[in-house]
């Protein structure tokens, strides 16, 4: 009953919308960026604008009554910025008075402010999240990149990481993760719980979980186009940052004006110095049902460290060049002694992930542009098992996984007309992808291994048309060549943006992709069981490519702050692979090739009004999987499926206060059931055909921004987050394991989400 009550009062924001239009409009030394924010609300339109162009203009304008051409008069006068009103509903901002305003060159945004300030929804429905403009969120107390996307419809992670999470349905290694046109393959620090990129650094993510552009490949599910910073700024800026897991800083500094700037940022875990609260409730749900966690003798040194370095080179108004380089990378050294046999065990686990990226843009003309990037992207697992006695080896378990992933690609974008533009390029690839399983005693037996190299070769093209009075649509296509495995595919792409009536939009997608590279179950199970995943190519016969179809449409509403989002979608997918599971055919660990079918619906709602902002969104998903030789050839529910999700939270947004409360309900995954009989644990009732208990957690957060002192540029900014405030017991896995063998007992392994977790935020910036 409580928990109903705390949902009524969720949704009494959103119950309170008026009808009635103000006009009377002052601004008080705003942020222009705050200043189109309220217009917007006010006046039921929407900005487009470059952020280079908005620079760090502040404007006061008097209280007056104004009609809207009057108000972006007033901004005219106070700040150099120039305007263009289209269909008496979208206004597209820039800075030189002089210059035709491109319109195709902007996002077209649809709902600014989508969950909080600082994330937008575009017209061809991606998402643009910008980590130092974003609001606060639920249980976060900084923008932490990949948590802030999980709070979008259709996106879950029912294992509550950072990484592994499930977009429409899709697995978690059909997400494509870029870094500065660098691909990541790391799964995320503390075995996924914290996104292995420092938010801080972040200038703007693009977020894609339907209708690519025809530019990006590779994955079936989603695209996450990070980029760090791109402003050359003519001022030394630094931060400096803690919280209850790691601490960071950042230095931005100029080295010729207005022209070249170096970047750079660290972040380091201290939980080899100092445990927190906080750490220690992370560290129970990642342990758990590891010898880490059952032994109580043993000695765990843990740590993870992350940098970025970045170059920005402008020599003209004309090009534009970049170097950057990331590294993450998490050590693990757990060990034990046991002086009664003078014996030790050594886990040693290593996960590192090193690109480095290059980017050329140039205008060659006010028609025509072109950007050129190349990468390199370098992963490695390493896992060791030692054992030794009377202090001399005896035995060492080894596990490695490594990416070599390099690629060039080309882009040349032409403005044909006002409203319409084409585009179009070529990307190359390399990925040189291995595994392998040794066991060493005094020769070492391979137990498992494999390391395969496919090339690829993309074309693609894309038509983009947009007219608000009449249509945007954009229709695109990529073709690749896939050499090793002697294999073409073709990938249509369809957007389609129409408005309806005023305030009410129409929006649709379809779109093929195909994906060489995913993990799969290790075949060999370690005691340590933290990372049991593996990175695998195509090899065109044993791991087909993997094909998806995939069609959506849907509706938006949005007028003065109130905002409804609705878009179904259905997917199929082709070629997936699975491992047979041993204790459900005892007789086969091999992998079987399979379908799956999604079908689902996304639903959002927002109202802002007096400082408040609400929203509450539900995603519908039914998954079904059919694998040959698995449950007897028939359709089973897949382990990515998650019926009914409900997310709900309101904020509030005082001077330097900000407040935030959120409350996520949804049914739990599907697991396989099984009975006890006399030879141990038997599964007759099919794969997955139970569903663990339902899941609900409320988060809270708050942070207060702050000056140090009016006579210098120091500031300041703490924070304060709770997740799991009423410390509920959430089963979010029922597993099992031991099964190498016929005479293996199989295991049932049950874990548990996060119980009541605090933490804590402070910075400094000057």
């Amino acid at each position: 009953m409580r928990l109903i009550y705390f949902f009524v009062l969720m949704l009494l924001p959103l119950l309170a919308f008026s009808q009635e239009e103000a006009f009377y409009i002052q601004f008080t030394d705003e942020d222009i960026r705050d200043v189109f924010t309220k217009i917007e609300d006010k006046y039921n339109v929407l900005f487009s604008y470059k952020d280079e162009d908005l620079s760090k203009n502040r404007i006061t304008i008097k209280r007056e009554k104004r009609t809207l051409l009057e108000v972006l008069a007033a901004i005219k006068d106070v700040t150099d910025l120039n305007y263009k009103v289209l269909n008496n509903r979208y206004v597209i901002i820039n800075q030189n008075s002089e210059k035709d305003v491109d319109f195709n060159a902007l996002d077209k945004v649809v709902i600014r402010s989508y969950l909080t300030k600082g994330i937008k929804k575009n017209s061809d429905g991606s998402y643009n999240i910008q980590p130092v403009k974003l609001g606060i969120l639920p249980g976060l107390t900084e923008p932490d990149v990949l948590e802030s996307i999980q709070l979008l419809p259709g996106v879950l992670s029912p294992n509550e990481t950072a990484t592994s999470f499930f977009v429409r349905g899709g697995a978690s290694d059909q997400n494509r993760l870029i870094w500065d046109g660098i691909t990541i393959y790391h799964k995320g620090h503390l075995f996924g719980m914290i996104s292995p990129l420092n938010p801080n650094v972040t200038s703007e993510i693009k977020f894609i979980n339907k209708g690519a552009h025809a530019r990006y490949g590779e994955r079936l599910s989603s695209v996450i186009d990070v980029s760090s910073r791109t402003d050359i700024s003519n001022e030394t800026t630094a931060e400096l940052g803690f919280n209850g897991i790691s601490a960071d800083a950042l230095l931005d500094i100029p080295i010729i004006k207005d022209k070249l700037n170096i970047q750079a940022s660290y972040r380091r875990s201290y939980m080899d110095v100092f445990e927190t609260v906080t750490f220690n409730q992370l560290a129970d749900k990642v342990f758990e049902s590891t010898k880490i966690k059952d032994i109580e003798n043993g000695n765990n040194d843990f740590l993870f460290s992350d940098y970025n370095v970045k170059l920005n080179y402008k020599p003209n108004k004309k090009n534009r060049l970049y170097a950057s380089v990331i590294s993450i990378e998490n050590q693990l050294d757990y060990s034990v002694n046991d002086s009664e046999n003078n014996t030790s065990y050594t886990d040693r686990l290593m996960t590192t992930n090193t690109g480095y990226g290059l980017g050329w843009g140039i205008d060659w003309s006010k028609k025509i542009s072109q950007t050129t990037t190349a990468f390199f992207s370098d992963y490695k697992l390493n896992y060791n098992f030692i054992t030794k006695e009377n202090n001399e080896q005896t035995s060492d378990f080894e596990k490695r996984n490594t990416i070599y992933d390099s690629g060039i690609s080309s882009e040349l974008r032409i403005n044909v007309s006002e409203n319409s533009n084409v585009t179009f390029g070529y990307q190359y690839t390399l990925k040189d992808v291995a595994y392998a399983f040794l066991n060493t005693t005094n020769l070492v037996f391979v137990l498992d291994t494999e390391d395969n190299i496919v090339q690829t070769h993309s074309l693609f093209g894309s038509y983009d048309y947009s007219n608000p009075e009449l249509i945007d649509v954009s229709v695109g296509l990529r073709a690749s060549y896939f050499e090793e495995l002697d294999a073409v595919r073709l990938e249509p792409r369809l957007q389609v943006f129409k408005s309806i009536v005023e305030n009410l939009k129409f929006q649709a997608t379809a779109e093929i992709k195909n994906q060489i590279i995913s993990e799969i179950d290790e075949t060999i199970l370690s005691d340590l069981s933290l990372e049991n995943r593996v990175w695998r190519l195509a090899d065109g016969s044993g791991f087909p490519i993997i094909n998806s179809q995939q069609v959506s449409s849907g509706f938006i509403y949005n007028k003065q702050g109130f905002s409804i989002d609705v878009d179904a979608y259905f997917k199929k997918l082709k070629n997936i692979t699975a491992l047979s599971l041993g204790f459900l055919n005892p007789e086969s660990n091999n992998f079987n090739i399979g379908k799956q079918r999604v079908f689902g619906v996304d639903a959002f709602v927002k109202k802002r009004f007096n400082g408040f902002t609400s929203w509450l969104s539900y995603s519908f998903n039914r998954s079904k999987s059919n694998f040959d030789n698995l449950n007897d050839d028939r359709d089973f529910t897949s382990k990515s499926n998650v019926t009914h999700a409900v997310s709900s939270a309101v904020s509030y947004k005082l001077n330097g206060f900000q407040l935030a409360l959120g409350w996520k309900w949804q049914t739990g995954k599907p697991y396989t059931i099984s009975q006890q009989d006399g030879d141990g644990l038997v599964f007759n009732e099919g794969i997955n055909t139970g569903e663990l208990p339902n899941y609900h957690r409320l988060d809270f957060s708050s942070t207060y921004s702050f000056k140090f002192s009016e006579q210098n540029k120091l500031k300041g900014k703490v924070g304060f987050s709770v997740r799991n405030i009423y410390n509920r017991k959430n089963l979010i896995s029922r597993e099992y394991s031991g099964n190498n063998s016929l005479n293996d007992p199989v295991k049932l392994i049950e874990k548990y989400a996060l119980g009541i977790t605090p933490n804590l935020m402070f910075r400094v910036y000057w």
